[in-house]
């Protein structure tokens, strides 16, 4: 390498010094977050450039933009955060245990503050399940979606006709009879904005589908949101992700995407190492190799609990 570009290529990658935080009395999360723009490591440095590029995904107005979440957070406060979040995206994708904790809590389960070292065959004597350091009384979960699910099933197929439905209609339906503006799913109703479920039927929710297609004449169709999936990917020339967790939601938004050469925008928050193979800790970068993610694209992984990450990002963006 040739002195000139050497000593050129040194300074660029020395362009920006590191600069101290400094906390002040009344801080606004968007300043916090601001001042973190030059604090080098490590996910906090992360956490800066996710906040900017999903403020420029969400503020490119060609970009069709992804929401993609887990269940298990939906068992947690984060649930309020992800509810206020739906409005600003154009389309949500997670699993099928999302159903279960949001209906479950809209119909006035208790959901408790728990420890993850509890006495495990206690708990269960006790009759409390454990979803990390979440307790979940039995009464306040299963039994809260059966009844749910049983009413509004039997007045979904009795006023609407219907014998087909997709995974994506049921939540819309779901959420049409749900009053609790907590919830995600009548956020989702209310805003239009599409919950894609490849992963429906793992769960609760799923086996009350089950049960219920054995005494009704009933049909689930997963194609349908394939289809649809696959006809966002191939309408929009531009796509933007904010990604909380891995497994199959995630991999539905890059997966889908690939097919029009891959995101324009993706944030991806885990704590998944990368060095099991799995698709929970494959870091963006990985996605880029199999083309789910354009090599252009603005993208970075935060490596972090989403239960920190996602509300400091939430607040720092307004998305309320």
């Amino acid at each position: 390498m040739a002195m000139v570009a050497k000593n050129a290529l040194k300074q660029q990658l020395l362009r920006k010094a590191i600069r101290d935080i400094k906390i002040g009395k009344g801080m606004k999360v968007s300043g916090l977050v601001e001042s973190m723009s030059r604090m080098g490591g490590f996910s906090g440095q992360h956490l800066y450039n996710g906040v900017e590029i999903t403020k420029a995904m969400l503020e490119n107005k060609d970009s069709f933009n992804f929401l993609s979440f887990p269940a298990d957070i939906v068992s947690t406060g984060l649930r309020g955060v992800l509810a206020g979040m739906v409005k600003h995206f154009d389309a949500i994708i997670t699993t099928g245990g999302m159903l279960d904790h949001d209906i479950a809590r809209a119909f006035g389960g208790k959901y408790c503050v728990g420890e993850f070292n509890a006495d495990d065959n206690m708990l269960h004597h006790l009759g409390i399940y454990r979803l990390g350091n979440v307790f979940i009384e039995q009464k306040e979960y299963g039994v809260k979606v059966e009844d749910a699910f049983t009413r509004i099933m039997g007045k979904i197929c009795k006023e609407s006709g219907k014998k087909e439905f997709s995974a994506s209609a049921l939540a819309f339906e779901f959420g049409k009879e749900i009053k609790d503006r907590g919830s995600i799913l009548r956020q989702a109703y209310l805003h239009k904005v599409p919950i894609y479920n490849p992963g429906i039927l793992d769960g609760a929710f799923g086996t009350q589908l089950t049960l219920f297609s054995q005494t009704h004449d009933l049909n689930l169709n997963l194609i349908k949101d394939e289809l649809a999936l696959s006809n966002i990917a191939f309408d929009n020339k531009v796509t933007g992700a904010l990604m909380i967790g891995g497994g199959i939601s995630k991999h539905h938004v890059i997966w889908w995407n690939q097919f029009k050469g891959g995101l324009d925008y993706a944030v991806y928050m885990t704590t998944a190492t990368q060095f099991d193979g799995s698709l929970s800790g494959a870091r963006l970068t990985e996605a880029v190799s199999w083309g789910k993610v354009k090599e252009k694209a603005k993208y970075v992984t935060i490596d972090g609990d989403a239960t920190i990450i996602l509300p400091i990002l939430a607040a720092a963006l307004g998305l309320t």
